[in-house]
């Protein structure tokens, strides 16, 4: 009987969770031959302040990569562009 315990951050929707129940039950009954209904998987989320990386908080990386992002100069498409008008073309007689 599989028991998958999977842990994020907070911030995943519940379409995203639904899939990673389906996918994780899918790869254990591909690669270990399980039965479905013998496999239970289980999200926790944990508070992103709660959680540490590379000496600090997530919630103190994502803060500093929204204020990053806040700063970063916005890149315009091409197709966001207007498009300049084609001139006339002038036939001479």
């Amino acid at each position: 009987m599989p028991y998958v315990r999977i842990e994020i951050t907070d911030g995943a929707t519940y379409e995203q969770k639904l899939q990673i129940y389906k996918e994780t039950t899918e790869m254990l009954v591909r690669i270990l031959n399980k039965k479905p209904e013998y496999t239970f998987v289980v999200i926790e989320e944990v508070d992103n302040k709660n959680w540490g990386h590379m000496g600090t908080s997530v919630a103190k990386i994502r803060e500093a990569e929204a204020k990053a992002a806040a700063k970063a100069p916005k890149v315009t498409k091409a197709k966001d562009k207007p498009k300049a008008k084609a001139k006339p073309k002038t036939v001479k007689a």
